[in-house]
């Protein structure tokens, strides 16, 4: 038992570490093709915080362990959605573009929308079986290559979204270091993550679901935190709200996707409390575009959503 924590923490320092590098280097690569601040967010630094996520759920779908990888995805999205974009807006309101709000907010809700037709669709059509089969992941897969190929086009036709303030630039080279990197320690770590808290979960007794839902997602989820509260802190709103929509798009599109096309995925321990929680996670970011400070996600909106999780935890805490 010991042993596994100390191999869990060396998994989740690799993890984040991995991410961290792999951020960098990406984003200096993309900024050099005048990418807007929050299409960066959107894409370069929403999939790179999402690297974990990936690790973490190829390597329990190529296991056969349907429920690290769905319950990995369902409970990163919802720990960014609730909690970290939460404490963002707690710390500082998040402004809300037309195009946010017009395009990017509703895809996040359809894509939401569609996982749950899709991952329970003999419960709510009557065919087929509970669960993504393969044709399901590629259907989820073509769809992440078609808005990723949109977002950047869209990225390219607004440089005057642009930060003003940037970093001294990388070397090129330096920028590749990084991103390989960073994958290496996100792949070695992976791997010693999902095997010692699978470990650590068999050993007291609960579920894989519960040890997804919870450790695995809030820990895969720490890159997603630490890049939301230095975009905060340093006033860029929209890279943060980039790097939650962005990565909650790549979690469900690309990775579960992905997952489906590398063993199917059964929602069998997945309820429709957990779905409920993360399509409410999508509303209540939209709604900030009508209720109160209006296109605004501002400190009410991050204690509601913060409130939102604490209650969510306290659900899956008293059924266990």
């Amino acid at each position: 038992m010991f042993s596994s924590i100390i191999w869990l923490l060396l998994g989740l320092a690799l993890v984040v570490f991995g991410a961290d590098y792999l951020v960098e280097g990406a984003s200096s690569v993309a900024r050099r093709f005048g990418l807007s601040e929050f299409v960066i967010g959107l894409t370069i630094v929403g999939m790179g915080t999402s690297a974990p996520e990936m690790v973490v759920s190829f390597i329990g779908a190529i296991q056969g362990n349907a429920d690290i990888s769905v319950g990995n995805v369902v409970g990163s999205n919802i720990f960014n959605t609730l909690l970290i974009l939460g404490i963002t807006g707690i710390l500082l309101p998040v402004a809300i573009t037309p195009d946010n709000r017009k395009k990017d907010i509703p895809v996040n809700i359809v894509v939401t929308l569609l996982l749950i037709v899709l991952g329970f669709k003999h419960t709510l059509l009557g065919i087929g079986t509970d669960g993504l089969t393969r044709i399901d992941g590629a259907v989820l897969v073509a769809l992440f290559g078609l808005y990723m190929w949109q977002s950047f086009a869209r990225g390219k036709e607004e440089p005057e979204e642009q930060p003003q303030e940037e970093a001294k630039p990388i070397k090129l080279y330096w920028a590749i270091l990084m991103i390989v990197g960073g994958l290496a320690g996100l792949i070695w770590g992976g791997n010693l993550f999902v095997d010692s808290a699978t470990e650590i979960a068999h050993y007291l007794g609960v579920s894989d679901k519960f040890i997804a839902i919870t450790i695995l997602a809030g820990g895969t989820s720490l890159p997603e935190l630490a890049t939301c509260v230095a975009a905060a802190a340093k006033k860029k709103g929209q890279l943060a709200l980039g790097n939650i929509i962005g990565s909650n798009l790549f979690n469900i599109l690309l990775i579960l996707g992905g997952s489906a096309l590398i063993h199917p995925l059964s929602f069998e321990d997945i309820s429709f409390v957990d779905m409920g929680v993360l399509l409410l996670s999508a509303l209540v970011i939209w709604s900030s575009c009508f209720v109160g400070k209006k296109n605004t996600l501002d400190r009410l909106d991050g204690v509601f959503l913060v409130l939102i999780w604490l209650g969510y935890m306290a659900y899956l805490i008293l059924n266990l």
